[in-house]
C-alpha cells in the first residue's frame, strides 16, 4: 500500500510539472504548432471522457451499489458525479476570463512589445495561481485513480500532462508580457503545477485514513465528474480555438482508441 501511493504522487507531480514543459516550448520555439496542440489536446479530451463512463464511473456504480443496494448506490453515484462537475465549475465561474489559463494563447505572442507595468505584473501572477487553482482538483483525480488502479493512474496523469503543456503555454505567455523575463515566465508556470501533487498530498492526508468502498465510490464517481468537464469545457473548446477543430476530433477519437484498447490488454 504504501509503494502504492508514493507511485501515485510520483504521477501526480509528474502531471502537474508538464506545465513547465509549455512553458519551455513558449520560451524557446519561434511558432505555435497548432496542429500538434489541437490533436494533443483532443487526445486528452478521448481518453479522460472514456475512461470516465466506461471504467470511473462504472466502478463507483459498482462499490456504491454492492454497499448501499441498487437504488441508493446508483442514485449515490449520480449525485456525486454532478457534484464533482460542480465544483470544477464554481471553480471556473470564479475565474475571470481574461485571466483564465485554459484560453489559447500563441507562442508568436512572446515576441510582441513588452509593456512593464504594475497591473500587468499583478495580472501574469494572478493567471499562474488561478492554474494552481485549476490544477487542484486534478491531482486528486490522478492520485485517487492511482491509488485503486496503478495502471489506469497511469492513463490519467499522462492525459492530464498532455492537457497541462498547451496550459504551461498559457500562462508563460502574460507573465513574460508581465516581467519582460523568459526565465521568470518559466518558473511561475513550472510552479503553478505544484498545485496537483499538493492536491494528492491533502487527498491523502483527509480521506486515506477515513477510506472505505463507500467513500472511495463517491470519489470516484466525483473525479470522473471534474474529468468530464475538464474535457467538454476546457480541452476541446480550446483545442478549436487553435483552429483545427477536425483535427482535435481526430485526436478525441485516438484517444478513445488507445484507453479502449489499453483497459482491454492490461487487463
Amino acid at each position: 500500500m504504501e509503494q502504492n501511493v508514493i507511485n501515485a504522487l510520483l504521477l501526480t507531480l509528474f502531471a502537474g510539472l508538464s506545465t513547465g514543459i509549455g512553458s519551455l516550448i513558449a520560451c524557446l520555439a519561434k511558432s505555435t504548432n497548432r496542429k500538434f496542440l489541437s490533436f494533443s489536446l483532443g487526445l486528452s479530451a478521448g481518453v479522460m471522457i472514456y475512461v470516465s463512463f466506461v471504467e470511473i464511473f462504472a466502478q463507483a456504480q459498482k462499490l456504491l451499489v454492492d454497499e448501499v443496494g441498487t437504488t441508493r448506490g446508483m442514485l449515490l453515484t449520480v449525485c456525486c458525479f454532478f457534484a464533482g462537475m460542480l465544483l470544477i465549475g464554481v471553480i471556473d465561474r470564479l475565474v475571470p476570463s481574461f485571466e483564465n489559463p485554459h484560453e489559447a494563447r500563441s507562442i508568436e505572442r512572446m515576441e510582441e512589445p513588452v509593456k512593464r507595468e504594475s497591473k500587468l505584473m499583478k495580472m501574469g501572477m494572478m493567471t499562474a495561481l488561478v492554474l494552481a487553482v485549476h490544477n487542484f482538483p486534478e491531482g486528486i483525480a490522478t492520485f485517487t485513480s492511482a491509488i485503486e488502479n496503478p495502471t489506469l493512474g497511469i492513463a490519467i496523469a499522462v492525459a492530464i500532462a498532455i492537457h497541462n503543456i498547451p496550459e504551461g503555454i498559457a500562462v508563460a505567455v502574460p507573465v513574460y508580457h508581465a516581467t519582460g523575463n523568459k526565465k521568470k515566465a518559466f518558473c511561475l508556470s513550472l510552479l503553478s503545477g505544484i498545485a496537483e501533487p499538493l492536491g494528492a498530498c491533502i487527498a491523502y492526508l483527509l480521506l486515506m485514513p477515513f477510506m472505505s468502498p463507500v467513500l472511495l465510490g463517491c470519489v470516484f464517481a466525483a473525479v470522473a465528474g471534474i474529468m468530464i468537464f475538464i474535457s467538454l469545457d476546457e480541452l476541446l473548446p480550446a483545442a478549436r480555438e487553435y483552429g483545427e477543430h477536425h483535427i482535435s476530433i481526430y485526436g478525441l477519437m485516438t484517444g478513445m482508441g488507445i484507453m479502449a484498447f489499453s483497459l482491454i490488454l492490461l487487463a
